[in-house]
């Protein structure tokens, strides 16, 4: 048996994003939500390679360039370490890919430009019962469990967007 050729870690390109929408979608369905997943290849470019990004991606590649992996990310800030960080919206590594270090190299890229940068933080959530826990706490990543996620989406998102309109508070952007 052969084993497994380390993948190469590089910058999303564009011929990249139907392969990482597909894989996003894979994401979706691991984690078993396939139906709240609607992104589009034309979101994805846009989001990537508009006007203005604020959002960035690697993939990992095999041998033949293909993506076998990706990393979605964007910058956050610390108000109190008054420095930027990276968060990890996404990072998906296909199951026939797995075990080659395609996860850890992603990873260490994220975590190079964090240090090349001048970022204390790359942050990123995990859904509870991923077994990717073992790997993350391997690494050094620890949990972070005094800090509770909230989120507003939907009718809540609209009703309180509505209550800025009715203020007189709207930010023209």
């Amino acid at each position: 048996m052969t084993s497994p050729v380390t993948p190469t870690i590089r910058p999303a390109r564009p011929e990249d994003v139907p392969a990482v929408v597909a894989m996003v979608h894979e994401l979706a369905e691991y984690e078993r939500a396939p139906d709240q997943c609607h992104l589009t290849v034309e979101q994805l470019t846009s989001a990537l390679y508009g006007p203005a990004p604020a959002l960035f991606g690697h993939v990992a590649v095999d041998q033949h360039d293909e993506p076998i992996g990706f990393a979605l990310w964007f910058l956050n800030f610390s108000t109190w370490a008054g420095v930027h960080g990276i968060y990890l919206e996404d990072l998906y590594v296909r199951p026939a890919a797995r075990g080659t270090g395609a996860g850890r190299l992603l990873l260490a890229t994220l975590a190079d430009i964090c240090v090349r940068r001048g970022y204390r933080r790359l942050e990123w959530w995990m859904i509870d019962w991923n077994p990717a826990a073992g790997f993350y706490a391997s690494i050094g990543a620890e949990q972070m469990s005094e800090w509770i996620p909230y989120r507003l989406s939907g009718d809540a998102l609209r009703e309180l967007a509505d209550h800025a309109t009715t203020a007189g508070t709207r930010t023209g952007d």
